[in-house]
């Protein structure tokens, strides 16, 4: 007995959630370490109030909206492919 098309993509979005959620591991990683040096900056920002202080809090800032974004983008996917995995899995289930 051969796997069937369904279960063919069931394997795909299994495969396709695991990669989003290690993309979601890593992003939001990479977001806390931003934020941490971003804390720095403002501080830095603050205390010493040079220029090159305040660009670089500046930048930092940007940094850490942008992978908010990323993060944000990454969690939206995640929630496509489950609520297309549940489709899935309940056609599945009906034509037992």
């Amino acid at each position: 007995m051969g796997v069937n098309r369904a279960e063919k993509r069931l394997f795909k979005l299994n495969d396709e959630l695991a990669r989003l959620r290690r993309d979601e591991t890593l992003t939001l990683g990479e977001l806390q370490m931003h934020a941490h040096l971003h804390d720095d900056d403002l501080r830095d920002a603050l205390v010493s109030d040079a220029p090159y202080d305040r660009a670089q809090q500046r930048q930092s800032a940007k940094d850490v909206e942008r992978l908010r974004g990323a993060l944000d983008s990454v969690r939206a996917k995640i929630e496509r492919a489950e609520r297309s995995r549940a489709e899935l899995l309940a056609k599945l289930d009906d034509s037992v």
